[in-house]
């Protein structure tokens, strides 16, 4: 399964926001809409995390997705309410807007125990 990992530095004073936002999408009153969400977007598998540096906090995100590109470009060009929201979310709390596109980062590493599924 195809899958990317990236980091996302929070603006200042914005990690309480992403907090609450992400967590209305985990368990809160999001839930059903980003379920939705990633399904129309072909996502697998999805975690973030919040991690504190010395320089400020980041989202550290992980997906799977069968075909990541399409992924990527249904958050960031989709019409729908939710999307648009996740949009407006994603540019309050990091500066990036989604629907410019997002350099995918360039994998260094990846070791898998199972031999079988090493690319």
């Amino acid at each position: 399964m195809p899958m990317i990992g990236f980091v996302a530095p929070l603006l200042p004073g914005m990690t309480d926001a992403d907090r609450d936002a992400m967590t209305s999408c985990w368990k809160g009153e999001r839930k059903a809409a980003y379920e939705d969400a990633r399904r129309r977007a072909g996502i697998t598998r999805e975690a973030a995390w919040i991690q504190s540096t010395p320089m400020g906090d980041l989202a550290v995100v992980y997906m799977e997705a069968d075909d990541l590109g399409a992924a990527l470009a249904t958050i960031g060009g989709s019409s729908e309410p939710f999307d648009r929201w996740f949009r407006d979310h994603v540019r309050q709390v990091h500066g990036i807007r989604l629907e410019e596109g997002f350099p995918p980062p360039e994998l260094i590493l990846d070791f898998r125990a199972d031999a079988a599924g090493m690319p």
